[in-house]
């Protein structure tokens, strides 16, 4: 919900979990209760692998129905309503959030009259997964407000009993004791109702303590190693996870980035995490360490047994890396293969034994094969089916679909690792879920006449307390499904048992109907959307395209290749939930640091421009000796030893605090608090810097200060107005440096970085889309990036309209010429460090 005149009437979720398999609906009922039109919003934080099912809103009495679409179907209905100029606009896109795994956000917006009533409608569906033996749901509440209604109801049933149920308070101390749970053999009843006065902070507060994962654990009985089959509306879902083998050991290559980008935070916790991952090597486990920036290295050749002796001083080869350069996941992954290879050759690896890799990345290849579809198939080619890969994803900006196909096209699986303060252990919990395996070899043997469209969603090695799950449509009256393992166990039901299953799940009060149906849909849509993503030909491309469309249309989920249209009952207002947006968010801490006393002082000489009058746009000169932080917020990086200037913005949000300059050396920091426009324009609210904080001075809208620390560094902040009844924009400031300020050698930060210049190499210059903006490569810092020759805004001259100059732009963040991403420079406060390695 936004703004202060709104109340929140109710918010109700529920879960209805059938067989693993769940159906989320999320209420919410709204009331502008301002005197003023003003804006409502709907945000529902779902899970990642969850597929929208529908949407549904109610607008004072008008009512808005979903439906999944074709994409191209839906734009063009979408088109048509808004060509008339009846459409209501897009109303979702998702943004990766930084205090959850895993999680996306569903987002609305309605524009209403005063005293309207909004109630909105969200259905999604996923399949829960078995992870170290425990299924986990959870549900990210957030209501906004204090709310008079606010319940959360979970229905679970498994048909074969559940074993064990728990509900952490993973919403805090607060709310302990709250959540009820009714239980009996096969159903779960969980009720979370708190009341007003239990929801608020403190027993006077206005504001909501409501604000976090509501999370649920269980799991079922399993009664042989026949596994548990399910039957509903003519599919059948089959599970099967064995019990009391032994694990067997296993042979390991971890490959880590080491390039620029994993540079502070990410590599401190990747570090720590493998300090705890080698500690759970056993002497029977053999294992090697790859890591990689523009170069490959190995610490060992060979792999060598997980020996103490092995293992702490494979610790200190990891701890003394330092991150720099570009990425080369190509030559570093077939490294890693050819290591497993010639050791099964050489016949060093038991037969009995399990090889895998361990990828730890945080971004795209920019050093060697670069083209993603070729990395994967060269992996793939060299695999040969005979190892695992597993990809660990670091951080917000990580190219997560690429390493997740690169892992579930080899046997493995893939996780999405937030660089946030408990990153660490994120990996050591991933590790332990692939680091147990189990059997050997699994094959699943189906009769012809009995079952089509099979679709399985497993690996061919079992890991600790994972789970086969095989799903397919019945063709015939009968079934039977042979699984090979240690030990052969097979299922076979008769025509009457089918139906006898059939109608007892269907009649279940805590079910739902059509589970199994969903289930396989799922489970065959995202296996498509990984074929998909391989296909080897434009025509088996398509193939698979269209047979995802029809699945995804038929069972109404919205997928990459769908669309939600959500309509009036007239079909003359249309909203369309389409292509998701990618904002980068997250978070960095940072320690204090008491620096050296500053000086005020009047404005420099050095800060004020020379720039030629009025010149064309191919004259324009550059900025000349100074770098500069002005608007949106846009940074105009002046590097003198290259003589050229460097331009790049940051994509942050209100609120972030950017880490400018960290000089432990000199006991200096500069860092700046970002402030918002008024609006949203175009589905972006621009940034500007309402605060700059040295130590001991905070700047804030002042018109005009020059700070000097002890007659070496030197640093100028603007305050640059705007009209006061502009709708968009804000006052703002901005903040310049000379080049030959006097860092100490551990200076860092987004400007104090390029204290120490590097070498920068421009070339194949050429013509843009824009005429008026040539294109070339840059190399920089081990990465190569595309760059755009264009013109900028200096506001030092004119400080209303600003002054253009021509500088090479760095698109995405200033990614791959900053040291790590962006976020990595957030702080936690306007006198924090950056932590340091």
């Amino acid at each position: 919900v936004m703004g202060n005149d709104i109340t929140v009437k109710s918010y109700k979720v529920e879960s209805r979990i059938t067989s693993r398999f769940a159906h989320t609906t999320v209420k919410s009922s709204v009331v502008n209760s301002g005197s003023g039109a003003q804006t409502i919003g709907f945000n529902v934080q779902i899970p990642k692998r969850a597929f929208i099912t529908n949407f549904t809103m109610n607008v004072n009495g008008i009512t808005f129905i979903g439906s999944v679409k074709e994409k191209t179907v839906a734009r063009n209905l979408y088109a048509q309503a808004r060509a008339r100029g009846k459409a209501a606009g897009i109303v979702r896109y998702w943004c990766k959030t930084a205090n959850s795994l895993d999680m996306e956000t569903f987002k609305t917006e309605v524009h209403v009259p005063a005293s309207s009533k909004v109630e909105f409608e969200l259905h999604y569906q996923e399949m829960m997964e078995r992870k170290l033996g425990f299924y986990q749901h959870t549900l990210h509440i957030q209501p906004g407000r204090l709310v008079p209604h606010l319940q959360v109801d979970v229905y679970i049933f498994e048909p074969k009993g559940i074993r064990a149920v728990e509900t952490p308070n993973t919403l805090g101390e607060h709310f302990e004791g709250i959540t009820k749970v009714v239980q009996n053999k096969d159903k779960v009843h969980i009720v979370f109702k708190p009341t007003l006065q239990q929801q608020r902070k403190c027993n006077n507060c206005t504001e909501s303590a409501v604000d976090g994962v509501f999370t649920v654990r269980y799991d079922v009985e399993r009664e042989s190693n026949a596994g548990e089959l399910q039957v509903s509306d003519g599919h059948f879902v089959h599970f099967f996870a064995p019990k009391e083998l032994s694990p067997l050991s296993k042979n390991i290559v971890f490959v880590i980035d080491v390039s620029g980008s994993m540079w502070g935070l990410k590599m401190k916790q990747t570090v720590s995490a493998m300090e705890a991952i080698l500690d759970d090597l056993t002497m029977d486990d053999y294992f090697s360490i790859i890591d990689f920036n523009h170069n490959v290295r190995c610490w060992s050749e060979e792999l060598v047994p997980g020996t103490s002796i092995q293992i702490s001083e494979a610790k200190n080869y990891i701890k003394n890396i330092k991150p720099n350069g570009g990425t080369n996941i190509n030559e570093a992954l077939l490294r890693a293969v050819q290591m497993l290879l010639k050791a099964s050759i050489q016949g060093l690896i038991d037969p009995r034994s399990v090889s895998m890799i361990i990828l730890v990345s945080d971004g795209d290849p920019t050093v060697g094969e670069i083209k993603l579809s070729s990395i994967q198939k060269n992996v793939k080619r060299l695999m040969r089916e005979e190892f695992s890969l597993f990809s660990l994803g670091i951080g917000f900006d990580v190219d997560y679909d690429f390493l997740e196909r690169l892992a579930l096209d080899n046997r493995g699986m893939a996780q999405r690792i937030y660089a946030n303060h408990d990153a660490a252990e994120q990996l050591k919990t991933f590790y332990s879920q692939v680091s147990s395996p189990l059997l050997r070899k699994i094959t699943v043997q189906f009769p012809e006449d009995s079952v089509t469209d099979v679709t399985q969603n497993h690996f061919d090695k079992f890991f600790k307390g994972s789970e086969l799950v095989v799903a397919g449509k019945l063709k015939s009256t009968s079934f039977t499904t042979l699984y090979s393992f240690t030990t052969a166990s097979a299922v076979s039901l008769t025509k009457s048992d089918l139906q006898e299953m059939d109608t007892w799940l269907s009649q279940h009060e805590h079910s739902f109907s059509g589970f199994a149906r969903q289930m396989w849909a799922y489970i065959t849509i995202n296996q498509l959307l990984a074929q998909r993503s391989l296909a080897p030909t434009a025509a088996k491309k398509r193939r698979i395209t269209q047979a995802i469309l029809n699945l995804a249309v038929d069972h109404q989920f919205v997928t990459p290749l769908t669309a939600l249209l959500v309509q009036s009952e007239d079909a003359q207002e249309r909203l369309l939930a389409d292509s998701p947006r990618d904002p980068k968010q997250g978070c960095c801490s940072g320690a204090g640091y008491h620096g050296p006393s500053v000086q005020v002082y009047s404005q420099p000489s050095w800060v004020r421009p020379t720039l030629a009058p009025t010149p064309s746009p191919a004259e324009r000169p550059p900025i000349g000796p100074i770098t500069v932080v002005e608007n949106d917020p846009h940074f105009i990086v002046h590097l003198p030893k290259n003589k050229m200037d460097v331009c790049f913005n940051i994509d942050s949000e209100p609120g972030h605090i950017l880490n400018l300059v960290s000089d432990p050396g000199t006991g200096v920091v500069i860092n700046g608090q970002l402030i918002g426009s008024k609006r949203v324009v175009n589905h972006k609210r621009n940034t500007y810097f309402g605060t700059i904080s040295t130590k001991h001075l905070s700047i804030l809208k002042d018109s005009e200060v020059n700070v000097t620390v002890d007659d070496k560094i030197s640093l100028m902040v603007l305050l640059h107005r705007v009209w006061k009844k502009h709708p968009v924009n804000v006052d703002f400031l901005g903040f310049y440096s000379p080049s030959n300020n006097q860092y100490s050698t551990q200076v860092h930060g987004l400007i104090g970085q390029f204290a120490n210049e590097p070498e920068v190499k421009v070339f194949n210059l050429h013509e843009g889309s824009d005429p008026k903006k040539k294109e070339a490569n840059m190399k920089v810092k081990g990465n190569k990036l595309s760059v755009t020759r264009g013109w900028q805004k200096d506001y030092r001259s004119d400080k209303n309209k600003g002054s253009e100059v021509y500088c090479w732009f760095i698109h995405n963040s200033g990614k791959g010429f900053i040291d790590g991403h962006y976020t990595n420079y957030i702080v936690p406060s306007l006198d924090s460090f950056l932590p340091q390695l």
